[in-house]
């Protein structure tokens, strides 16, 4: 798997900037050593830390000075020697401001950090804190906005999640309901299915007539209640009655 690409821009922590120094300053000299002595090239190569530490490497038995004086006449060789003088003492001059403003940069920046504020006086003090003041304030600033921007990010996450819920809860709802009615449906259907087997069992099957101490009359009722004569059945039952008395037991009626 590939390494990711790197963005080319200054690295604000000071340790991991000098660790990256180091690292790519060893790589730099190891890759300018290679190429001499596989292609037989001169090389001179020439690096200053922010510090303004020299790193270098010459090829060149002669040294460093002899590569650059050769540099110095392939590059002024066409030009004319007034006007190349002329040119130089003002590269010179330019080449000296440059290095003024990166020492005094250099110098600005440590005093930020902290570093070799000792030997200064109370008016110099005195402008680092308002400068620190106002990096400071303008720091904050940049995470105060940050953070609503943050801040507005998750209340329009929070917004889309709520109307996802409610649209799952109304889903569930309808799911639901929907559910029920059809038990619904199934269990008067049930019943009502039960109900048509037991009207169609009551059809099939009546029930009988003689229940209880109701039966039905037999023979002919009208004859029977035309010969009835209670005073032919209240002598019988007295004549009944004596010949039980006399022959020595009472009826059970008499008890």
């Amino acid at each position: 798997m590939g390494r990711g690409k790197v963005e080319l821009k200054r690295i604000e922590n000071k340790i991991n900037r000098q660790v990256t120094f180091a690292k790519r300053r060893n790589g730099l000299l190891k890759k300018a050593y290679e190429l001499s002595v596989l292609c037989d090239a001169e090389i001179a190569l020439l690096i200053f830390s922010n510090r303004g530490k020299l790193y270098e490497f010459c090829s060149s038995p002669s040294g460093m000075a002899k590569t650059v004086e050769k540099y110095r006449k392939h590059s002024y060789a066409t030009m004319d020697p007034n006007q190349s003088a002329k040119d130089m003492q003002e590269k010179y001059q330019d080449y000296l401001n440059l290095k003024s403003r990166v020492e005094i940069l250099q110098h600005s920046q440590r005093h930020l950090l902290g570093e070799e504020i000792a030997g200064m006086g109370v008016d110099e003090l005195e402008q680092l804190e308002r400068q620190v003041d106002s990096s400071l304030r303008q720091i904050r600033s940049t995470k105060a906005r940050s953070m609503l921007d943050q801040l507005s990010d998750l209340k329009t996450k929070e917004e889309m999640l709520l109307e996802t819920n409610r649209d799952l809860k109304r889903k569930l709802e309808e799911s639901d309901a929907a559910l029920n009615q059809t038990l619904w449906r199934a269990s008067s259907s049930a019943e009502h299915s039960q109900q048509q087997q037991g009207m169609t069992s009551y059809h099939a099957n009546p029930p009988s007539q003689e229940v209880g101490f109701f039966r039905p009359l037999q023979g002919n009722v009208a004859l029977q209640m035309s010969h009835y004569n209670p005073g032919v059945a209240n002598a019988s039952n007295s004549a009944t009655t004596s010949q039980n008395v006399i022959n020595g037991f009472f009826p059970g009626w008499m008890v």
